[in-house]
């Protein structure tokens, strides 16, 4: 937020319309809401203060580029290209104008990234710190929607990168904030060993070409799932979108070594951050498995760690020594 020795410019003082005008200046947008139409797809998120997000170890610049992929992500994962945005932010008075002009510049980076054609803002007080709501608009080609393939057992599971970096991230975020709670004057620590899972959790990245790039190999995807919240919840979500059940292999879920150092440094079972971690902002498609060559080689980001099947399986995570454990998500 705006420090002590820099300009505040209170809502009281200027007005929610003014606000909201002052916030757009030299954005490149207008603030006008788009209208979903046929064949377009909506997604929405809700974003809370002490919920979702903590503002100690937040920037507000990052948490609005956060935000907005967090709702970016489940419009490419539905197989859309995003279009628009609507943001409606409930601020409670210890915030002010520069305070949220930080928060929109970060808005605003996601959505000319993502290259967004409509971005609009509702300002509302709150009396609980800074609420977030998100919704995105997608669209997508009538042929490739109608090229769609329906989900069946045997289709290739595919993960877009490693799991649990961004869970140990946040794991010393609430950490380093402990410490300082309890020694407000101690030294600034020295995180950089720590740089890889700090940047999965502040920082993550979502593709702007993820569609483009299964389109050129003639790929389309049976479903597809965000994963915010964990692994298996990601997972039980796409088996209950296709109504079938999924086979999950352990060995081969892609995970970070800074993930594993950072689980035995703090004693805990690696696979606890993979399954039900949060903020990872990977792609989980399914994908026909005649497909699974070419996936292979050209699109390499992709790990196959698993394959749809039939119903009364329900969602298991395999053993390298072949036993079943059934997916429970938090």
């Amino acid at each position: 937020m705006a420090g002590k020795d820099k300009k505040r410019t209170e809502f009281s003082e200027i007005g929610r319309a003014a606000a909201i005008e002052a916030l757009f200046k030299d954005s490149g947008f207008d603030n006008k809401p788009a209208g979903l139409k046929s064949g377009e797809f909506f997604a929405h998120k809700v974003m809370s203060e002490g919920v979702d997000f903590d503002l100690v170890y937040n920037p507000l610049r990052h948490l609005g580029y956060k935000a907005v992929l967090n709702v970016l992500g489940e419009v490419y994962a539905a197989f859309y290209r995003p279009t628009a945005l609507s943001v409606v932010l409930g601020i409670s008075a210890r915030f002010c104008l520069e305070d949220i002009a930080e928060l929109w510049a970060g808005m605003v980076a996601a959505a000319k990234e993502h290259s967004l054609k409509n971005l609009s803002l509702e300002l509302n007080p709150s009396v609980n710190g800074l609420n977030i709501s998100l919704g995105a608009f997608g669209s997508q080609k009538k042929k490739v929607l109608d090229s769609r393939p329906q989900p069946k057992s045997m289709d290739l599971i595919c993960l877009s990168g490693n799991v649990g970096a961004a869970y140990m991230g946040q794991h010393v975020l609430e950490r380093e904030k402990s410490s300082f709670v309890d020694a407000p004057n101690a030294k600034q620590p020295d995180l950089s060993k720590y740089k890889y899972i700090l940047a999965q959790y502040l920082c993550p990245e979502v593709q702007a070409n993820t569609i483009d790039r299964f389109l050129e190999q003639d790929i389309v995807p049976s479903a597809g799932a965000f994963v915010t919240k964990g692994l298996a919840e990601a997972v039980k979500r796409l088996s209950a979108a296709t109504g079938l059940g999924a086979k999950i292999y352990v060995d081969k879920i892609p995970i970070s070594s800074h993930t594993f150092d950072m689980a035995e440094e703090i004693n805990m079972d690696v696979f606890t951050a993979v399954l039900n971690g949060g903020d990872d902002y990977r792609m989980l498609f399914t994908v026909p498995i005649d497909k699974h060559e070419v996936l292979s080689r050209e699109i390499q980001t992709y790990d196959v760690i698993g394959h749809l099947c039939q119903p009364d399986v329900g969602c298991q995570l395999v053993t390298p020594e072949g036993a079943e454990i059934e997916i429970k998500s938090l």
